[in-house]
């Protein structure tokens, strides 16, 4: 048996001596002259009890030498297991540092008393599914989608598997799979082998999306309505709205291609959520990750996209085929709900400047008239103000509150205000041809739900709907407490994680944001993250992350996320598993995991010890190296870290493990 004993003394004030260990703390007695006869001299007596004081300590001292000493002789002769963290980053980015509490073999079981049961948590090893499903994406799965019907595109939106469809084996890489370029070379090239797929590139190749050469992808920022590339077209709306000034931050792109528009806004501190279906073009989203670019698949068919009301500054629409003017204006209503107060929307392509593109739309001038016309009469509806149009460009304003919009009802009936919605609610959310109500004013000229400060100084402002109570239990105070716990722990995670910093990563994921605390922190660094927001949960914070100037999405992690398997460098999950482990079985949430986690990809898990060991036990089995690590604050908070890499290995002839 390991024996680790490390121990020092101190002298009671009343004379009681202790002998202190890591495993106990031992009375070793009692000494002084109480329980002694009184013999001789005052003096004397004074002497004696001074020199059996000082044999005591002595010989205390002398014992705690001599077992510090055989512990360290110990630990010097028993074999050490390296770190899996500093083997994969040793590969990838050369020698790092290791922090004195990750170190090679903790001894976890020993300090922390863990009983279970060894048999209920023996290692199931999980087999790699057929290359088939390489690029499996299981609530947007083409095949199940052709079940449902067409009609505004239904077949398009989540249809999640049963259980017993669940597959429970590891979804694997292209067989000569290899890390993407590291940000911001990323954004103009991909890896062949990652994304086999050169239809964008034949089909999309006067409109200069895509180009291969040789074993490699180039992405030239062209779209269909930017032919001389997204930098050009941005600033073309540059210069008929600020983009550069700090008001606009978090942006939505829907119908986003391969997402050149919300790549290129990056340049201006614009964060966008791009998203497009997955649909004949294969894997447009899928390239967009691959580039480090922020995407998730999604459509507007019937319901409500999974984002807060007043989440963004601006949307974008260039030629994304979505028929704004039918259902009684259902799409653009929902733009309307997501939009920021005085945010903007953007409109290029079809029906926008018509005269000039009607031929090559192969539309007729009297269809694509009409259709403009509708359109700006369900703007007006909206309450919206049409800023300009200029070009190919055609943008309109969001009022910064609805007095007059109220008032404007007398004139249009519809849409009407809605009444009794959580205008917040968007997971499995029916869309409504009503209009999300702005929160209240006071004036004309106040902004509805609050002023929202120019980035960067919104990362760390208190968000208006803090400040003003709307998130039940959450304060001024507990949001500053947050902002300094996460310096905290990301000072932990550098020394765990070095690579975190140093562009390893780019696409990270936050499971359980709560208020962004992670994003924030890692602001100033080349990453972005994906803070996910639990769709049940008790405190809904997803509107407080969006007003800070970061994006993210619902999610109910009992079933897959939207996106395509290997998008994501880095995990954090916090307390998650404590959340869902009495909802559904943890193992498919770990293999969700395991699917859109990149080959040496790595998780950060946060939780109890015995909700780790349970982890743990799953993980070892899906080719996942990990280590169980203190809390940043000791080793006596409950709380534990779990850091786990998954470990390089490609389907097909590479596969044979």
């Amino acid at each position: 048996m390991k024996l680790s004993l490390y121990c020092l003394w101190e002298v009671h004030v009343e004379g009681l001596l202790f002998l202190r260990s890591s495993e106990s703390s031992l009375i070793i007695g009692w000494f002084g002259l109480m329980g002694k006869e009184y013999n001789g001299s005052p003096k004397m007596h004074q002497l004696g009890s001074r020199r059996e004081r000082l044999t005591w300590i002595l010989g205390l001292s002398g014992l705690c030498v001599l077992f510090y000493m055989l512990g360290a002789w110990q630990n010097t002769i028993t074999p050490s297991t390296s770190n899996p963290i500093s083997s994969i980053v040793s590969k990838c980015n050369g020698p790092t540092t290791q922090s004195s509490s990750s170190g090679s073999s903790l001894d976890f079981q020993a300090h922390h008393q863990v009983g279970f049961n060894e048999s209920s948590l023996s290692t199931e090893k999980f087999p790699s599914c057929d290359l088939k499903y390489s690029e499996f994406t299981p609530c947007q799965d083409p095949r199940r989608a052709r079940k449902f019907v067409k009609a505004m595109l239904k077949y398009r939106e989540r249809h999640c598997p049963q259980k017993e469809e669940f597959l429970r084996c590891l979804i694997p890489a292209p067989p000569k799979y290899k890390n993407p370029f590291k940000w911001p070379q990323s954004r103009d090239y991909a890896w062949y082998d990652n994304i086999p797929h050169r239809e964008l590139s034949i089909e999309k190749a006067v409109q200069n999306w895509i180009q291969v050469e040789g074993s490699r992808f180039r992405f030239p920022g062209g779209g269909t309505m930017f032919p001389r590339g997204a930098d050009s077209y941005i600033d073309d709306i540059n210069a008929l709205i600020p983009l550069t000034n700090g008001n606009i931050r978090t942006a939505i792109d829907t119908g986003c291609g391969v997402a050149s528009w919300g790549a290129y806004l990056l340049n201006r501190n614009i964060l966008a959520m791009s998203f497009a279906p997955r649909d004949s073009h294969e894997a447009q989203v899928q390239f967009a990750l691959e580039r480090g670019v922020p995407a998730m698949i999604g459509v507007m068919a019937t319901e409500r996209i999974p984002y807060p009301a007043r989440a963004f500054d601006m949307a974008h629409c260039s030629r994304c085929l979505i028929p704004w003017e039918k259902y009684d204006g259902l799409y653009l209503i929902e733009v309307d709900r997501v939009l920021r107060p005085g945010g903007y929307w953007i409109l290029s392509g079809p029906p926008i400047n018509w005269k000039k593109h009607y031929r090559g739309w192969e539309r007729t001038q009297e269809d694509l008239k009409h259709e403009q016309d509708a359109i700006e009469d369900l703007a007006k509806r909206l309450c919206w103000k049409k800023v300009i149009e200029k070009g190919d460009l055609a943008i309109w304003q969001k009022p910064i509150n609805h007095i007059q919009c109220i008032q404007n009802r007398k004139v249009y009936k519809t849409p009407h205000i809605c009444r009794n919605d959580n205008p917040d609610a968007a997971w499995y959310k029916k869309m409504e041809t009503c209009i999300t109500p702005l929160p209240e004013v006071s004036s004309s000229e106040e902004v509805a739900g609050g002023m929202l400060e120019k980035w960067p100084e919104r990362a760390f402002a208190i968000p208006p709907r803090i400040s003003r109570g709307s998130i039940p239990g959450i304060t001024a105070e507990k949001f500053q407490e947050d902002n300094n716990m996460w310096k905290e722990r990301l000072a932990r995670y550098k020394k765990i994680i070095p690579p975190l910093t140093e562009g390893r990563y780019r696409n990270v994921m936050d499971m359980n944001a709560n208020l962004g605390g992670f994003a924030a922190a890692l602001v100033k660094y080349p990453v972005w993250v994906m803070n996910v927001v639990p769709a049940d949960t008790q405190q809904d914070t997803l509107g407080v992350i969006y007003e800070r100037g970061f994006i993210g999405t619902y999610q109910d992690w009992c079933e897959a996320f939207s996106t395509y398997p290997r998008t994501y460098d880095l995990i954090h999950a916090d307390g998650v598993f404590s959340i869902y482990q009495d909802r559904c079985d943890i193992t498919y949430i770990l293999l969700e995991m395991d699917r859109i986690l990149r080959p040496e990809g790595t998780v950060i898990f946060r939780d109890t010890v015995d909700v780790l060991v349970k982890v743990q036990a799953i993980t070892n089995g899906m080719r996942w190296k990990s280590q169980i690590m203190d809390h940043e604050s000791g080793p006596f908070n409950p709380e534990k870290i779990l850091v786990a890499v998954k470990t390089y290995w490609t389907g097909g002839p590479a596969n044979q493990k």
